[in-house]
């Protein structure tokens, strides 16, 4: 059976920088390895009166790197085409339906269309509702949407934008991107938990002490402090990223590895976690800004000095919390996260904490209990497992020590693995929404966030309250302490 897709691509937002560093990229990709051959074609859309050659030599200079040959990139951009376009007129859908027909029978496409929304989300809506008012969904094949994140900026806005755009697409021809879940590792999760019954028969509470998820970066705001300064931490990561992996964590066993099955379990989960009272916000979370810092000699700038930020912002950069999931499985089990900007390392992981032995056999003269067996779960930019053992050291007596079983993907594997995007289209091409957001997770995860968003918008905090290259505020490390634990990832100690 061949693997060639057979699709229109159409992407509003064509000229834009997702397009170029991601999208481009992602497409090559597919086209080098097979999956696009003869039978696909992309139209690219937005205001600029690019020409369709002009077009082709930006498709071409942003998989310079990638090419085989000058002749190879040449030939895949030559199925690139280029219509101005005002999204808000619905008389330009009129010349991209003609544009998309002419492309339709000269590739051979057979009705497929894929319409990428690489743009900002208020206008997912009308151009929703023009391409089913333009008659540019087909009959004879597919009609899929993606469209990228922010899905609004709190339940309400979401589910009005949902609304807009179930009037045109259905549930099941809407994928909602998040990059995090093309991951390697985030999709690794499900291979850990399912497929190693040592690990799957103590995913509980009953052996599981707390979960640990870490999503730090090392950079500030820099040119995107316009957007971050209304969107912040709790919006541009929990919301999304950080919701996602905590849903497949503590899934329920799907019956079979199939996207609504999957999903089915995730939407259960996210619907488990409890949603805090506004008075308990202060307990379960805590939020962040980054002042000026002098770090090895470089100095950073505090997020108030910059650009396009207000000088009095109370916007974070910074939010760490515990979650907890109200189910029989979970009922107890903390799932502590932290993400920021400008802080000490970039990276992400997981740590899964298991309960220690109940009595310590060894070091009879010490009341020190063992350390706890951990598993971590390495997302980026390091790919890999470590697993954390208690051995004894080698000599006379029965003193321990810990053994970390350790297996990290090489820098040519990493290299050579395929990029998020690549696998998210794809996977929409297939018809997989596996990784993509169902509506329901939306939901949940608005829901969730709300509640804390509005607890934080009625008080004024003492900002900045972490210095650039450290982990966050010292609050971060005692919400985990006060319950008699720790962060096991600290790259300042290291």
């Amino acid at each position: 059976m061949s693997k060639e897709k057979i699709a229109l691509f159409t992407i509003f937002g064509g000229t834009g920088d997702l397009a170029k560093r991601k999208l481009y990229p992602s497409l090559y990709r597919l086209y080098k390895k097979g999956f696009l051959a003869e039978k696909f074609a992309v139209i690219g859309t937005a205001r600029r009166e690019w020409t369709d050659e002009y077009y082709r030599d930006i498709v071409m200079d942003s998989i310079n790197g990638l090419a085989e040959s000058y002749e190879h990139a040449a030939e895949f951009a030559s199925h690139f085409y280029y219509q101005s376009h005002n999204v808000t007129d619905i008389e330009h859908y009129s010349t991209l339906k003609k544009l998309t027909e002419t492309l339709d029978e000269k590739y051979q496409l057979e009705g497929n269309r894929l319409f990428y929304l690489a743009m900002s989300p208020n206008f997912f809506g009308i151009i929703s509702q023009n391409l089913k008012d333009g008659l540019l969904l087909t009959d004879s094949g597919f009609n899929r949407l993606i469209i990228e994140k922010p899905f609004g900026h709190n339940y309400s806005s979401a589910l009005e934008l949902n609304e807009q755009i179930r009037a045109s697409f259905a549930e099941d021809q809407i994928y909602r991107i998040d990059h995090y879940l093309g991951k390697e590792m985030v999709q690794n999760i499900s291979a850990v938990r399912f497929a190693n019954n040592m690990f799957e028969s103590m995913w509980n509470n009953r052996y599981i002490d707390n979960i640990q998820i870490t999503l730090s970066e090392s950079l500030g705001v820099e040119e995107r402090g316009g957007y971050y300064d209304t969107s912040g931490a709790l919006r541009d990561m929990l919301q999304n990223h950080i919701l996602q992996m905590v849903s497949l964590l503590a899934m329920e066993p799907p019956t079979r590895l199939h996207d609504k099955e999957i999903r089915a379990e995730k939407i259960k989960a996210l619907q488990a976690v409890r949603l805090f009272k506004p008075e308990d916000v202060p307990h379960y979370l805590v939020r962040g800004q980054y002042g000026r810092s002098t770090v090895n000699g470089e100095h950073f700038e505090g997020y108030r000095e910059e650009l396009n930020v207000a000088p009095d912002s109370q916007t974070e950069t910074f939010v760490a919390g515990k979650i907890m999931i109200d189910n029989f499985r979970w009922s107890g089990v903390p799932f502590y996260f932290r993400t920021g900007k400008r802080l000490a390392e970039k990276g992400t992981q997981i740590d899964i904490e298991f309960k220690n032995v109940p009595l310590n056999l060894f070091n009879d003269n010490s009341d020190e209990p063992l350390p706890p067996n951990v598993l971590t779960i390495y997302i980026q930019p390091t790919e890999g497992f470590s697993l954390e053992l208690n051995t004894k050291k080698v000599g006379l007596g029965l003193e321990t020590e810990t053994l970390k079983l350790e297996q990290k993907h090489s820098a040519e594997t990493t290299a050579n693995s395929p990029e998020a995007y690549e696998k998210l289209i794809l996977d929409c091409l297939n018809g997989d929404s596996t990784n993509f957001t169902h509506w329901d997770e939306v939901a949940s995860s608005w829901k969730f966030v709300d509640i804390i968003r509005q607890a934080w918008d009625n008080e004024t905090i003492d900002f900045p309250n972490y210095p650039s290259g450290s982990m966050g505020p010292i609050e971060s490390d005692l919400l985990l302490t006060k319950d008699g634990f720790q962060w096991h990832w600290c790259p300042t100690k290291e």
